[in-house]
């Protein structure tokens, strides 16, 4: 078939590219057109098979797959990668790393470096290398890679000053960030932009593996004006303070009080959910008092939830088809009517700042 999708899997272990082709091989829209042992093998066999789609091993000898996919994105700038990475603290370190620096989005390894039942994110697998695929050669998803890479850079150099979460401030209004596939980018290019005296709470619910958000979490406080943390049980929301919603549990908000809860249902398809959340920031704060967001990712998790928030009267800002990695759960929002403001990603911060400061 002409027009399969050409992969190259990069894996150190024998065991795992051949778990990976097999995987690969099931669906008949893929080709997997070689294989590599480490990252300079990887380069050497990019120049020699020209593949659409590389998925990319990050601890490897000779060569990592961080040093790999940087070469590979100097030379071939249109072809994605898709890094495949250990639950560790490490390997989420080393993502986040590689996302900012270019690479198209990750697949966790379930059990390891080498783990035997990788086929269970099999199908997670098949989707994020046709995405990679499909996102490829849109104009707008090169420039948003550039722009994050500069702001990597950036951000390495040029500390930032800004208060903890031990001070006390009040609550104005909360604002809820929904977001999944390609979402650890689009987060780095809209959060740093948000300013430091934002007179509101922020709430941002990423899915991501538990053993991942709380190394997220401190990669977006070095990136971002205002403080950012790994949402705990207990704590009070605040202006001016950023809560990115833990792993494996849903994050709502008492009533009143405005204390985060962590409760482990109801069982959803994300844990956490964005419906769960916006919902309870909703009951327990009022429509007015509330700006719902919601940005690139697969399926339509937040899409119901921002219906409600606008029909009670609060400010839903959805991402333009024109920078989504991948246009599902904003699509979604925009055609159950839930999106009152549709802005590219780079204008989503100036929307969030207007929003809140509506009187």
């Amino acid at each position: 078939m002409a027009d399969r999708i050409k992969v190259l899997i990069v894996d150190d272990s024998a065991l795992m590219r051949k778990a990976l082709k097999e995987i690969m091989l099931t669906d008949p829209s893929l080709d997997v057109v070689g294989t590599a042992r480490d990252g300079q093998d990887a380069i050497e066999k990019v120049h020699e098979l020209k593949p659409d789609v590389v998925t990319m091993d990050i601890n490897m000898p000779v060569m990592d797959g961080l040093t790999s996919m940087q070469y590979i994105l100097n030379d071939y700038p249109e072809i994605p990668v898709v890094m495949v990475s250990s639950l560790t603290e490490e390997g989420a370190l080393t993502t986040f790393e590689a996302l900012e620096l270019g690479a198209f989005d990750y697949v966790t390894k379930p059990s390891g470096t080498v783990s035997c039942n990788i086929h269970i994110v099999g199908r997670e697998i098949i989707q994020k290398v046709k995405l990679a695929y499909k996102s490829a050669n849109r104009k707008s998803i090169r420039e948003r890679i550039e722009r994050l890479s500069k702001l990597f850079i950036q951000n390495k150099t040029v500390p930032v000053k800004k208060p903890d979460f031990s001070m006390k401030r009040e609550l104005s209004k909360v604002v809820v960030i929904g977001v999944s596939t390609g979402g650890p980018g689009t987060l780095m290019e809209v959060l740093p932009m948000l300013p430091q005296d934002l007179p509101a709470a922020v709430i941002i619910i990423q899915h991501m593996p538990p053993t991942f958000t709380s190394s997220f979490a401190k990669r977006l406080d070095a990136a971002c004006r205002i403080p950012v943390k790994e949402a705990k049980a207990g704590d009070v929301i605040q202006n001016g303070m950023a809560y990115l919603a833990p792993g494996g549990y849903h994050l709502v908000v008492r009533r009143e009080s405005g204390v985060i809860r962590l409760p482990s249902t109801p069982k959803t398809v994300f844990m956490p959910s964005v419906n769960v959340t916006m919902e309870s920031v909703l009951d327990t704060f009022g429509g007015r008092n509330v700006i719902g967001v919601l940005m690139t990712g697969m399926g339509d998790d937040g899409a119901d939830a921002m219906v409600k928030i606008r029909k009670a009267g609060g400010i839903t800002i959805a991402e333009d088809k024109s920078t989504a990695v991948v246009f599902g759960m904003p699509r979604e929002a925009i055609e159950r009517g839930g999106a009152e403001i549709i802005a590219p990603s780079y204008r989503i911060p100036e929307e969030i700042v207007r929003a809140v400061n509506k009187k």
